[in-house]
């Protein structure tokens, strides 16, 4: 009746407990596996029912660089306009017109890239995206699908104004990443067309 078991050898494995059921299934869908490096990829719903989100994906160039357009003539405008009281004001108090000129342009060269990177700074974290962004529906978010946060917002609004040649590198990169993407760890997404 009572065999005597086998000894155990020094390869046999050691006895587990078995996984949870739901942390096994979270292991082994692709979907959760590829939303942790890839934020266009992340599943429509975390609680398994059919919630229906519009699927996203990568924004192209072309839609970057008009959003970039569109905010770039806003700010831009809005300088001028800025300028244009300071001068009035300035001729009005009776200072000189060469000295205010002088002044005023240097102020605007260098104001400028500052007021701009603030600008898509604060959109970006209060928004997630700037006016331009919005009219063609953009969004930027983290690496990991979230939304941004007030450093990496910084860096890249910084990074945008004042070396937007480093936005060419979405040209080559596979998820349209700009060197101020990169540098923040960020991604711009946009609805799937469909």
């Amino acid at each position: 009746m009572n065999e005597p078991r086998p000894p155990l050898s020094a390869s046999a494995a050691p006895i587990r407990a078995a996984p949870d059921p739901a942390q096994r299934r979270a292991a082994d869908d692709p979907a959760r596996r590829r939303a942790a490096d890839d934020p266009a990829r992340a599943p429509a719903s975390s609680n398994g029912h059919s919630a229906r989100r519009p699927a996203l994906t990568y924004a192209g160039p072309v839609s970057r660089l008009v959003a970039y357009l569109v905010d770039a003539l806003l700010v831009t405008g809005f300088g001028t306009g800025a300028i244009a009281v300071l001068a009035l004001v300035g001729e009005v108090a009776g200072v000189v017109a060469r000295d205010l000129e002088a002044f005023l342009t240097g102020a605007y060269a260098l104001l400028l890239p500052a007021v701009f990177a603030v600008y898509c700074a604060l959109f970006w974290l209060l928004a997630g995206r700037t006016p331009g962004m919005a009219l063609l529906g953009l969004r930027v978010v983290t690496a990991r699908g979230r939304p941004v946060r007030w450093f990496p917002a910084l860096v890249r609004g910084v990074l945008l104004a004042y070396f937007p040649i480093g936005a060419a590198w979405m040209l080559v990169d596979r998820r349209h990443q700009a060197i101020h993407d990169k540098v923040a760890r960020t991604a711009v997404l946009r609805p799937s067309p469909g």
